[in-house]
């Protein structure tokens, strides 16, 4: 087995690196040293998102309490609309640009 291949949870060439469990119904834990970093809060949610090269990114989805606010930086969203909606419709738009890639 390679170097690199010995080094889970150690520093890797591009930055920190873990190796965790999948369930058999697919889910894994975010080790903290990751939670922290990308600021992912728990219970939460994230993206998963793949780049034109094939890797594979994860960010956090802002929670309806941190979207607040958005309708007052957005000068398309009413601030009539509840933050849930406001959500809703940009993670709609981001996926439909996603999915437009």
């Amino acid at each position: 087995m390679s170097e690199s291949k010995n080094r889970s949870d150690s520093e890797s060439e591009s930055g920190a690196s873990a190796t965790v469990s999948v369930s058999s119904s697919g889910q894994a834990t975010i080790p903290k040293k990751f939670r922290d970093k990308l600021g992912i809060d728990a219970p939460g949610q994230v993206m998963f998102t793949e780049t034109d090269d094939g890797e594979v990114v994860i960010k956090p989805v802002p929670s309806a309490s941190e979207m607040e606010g958005f309708a007052a930086r957005s000068a398309t969203a009413s601030t009539e609309k509840p933050a849930s909606e406001l959500l809703r419709e940009k993670r709609e738009a981001d996926r439909a640009e996603r999915d437009s890639e």
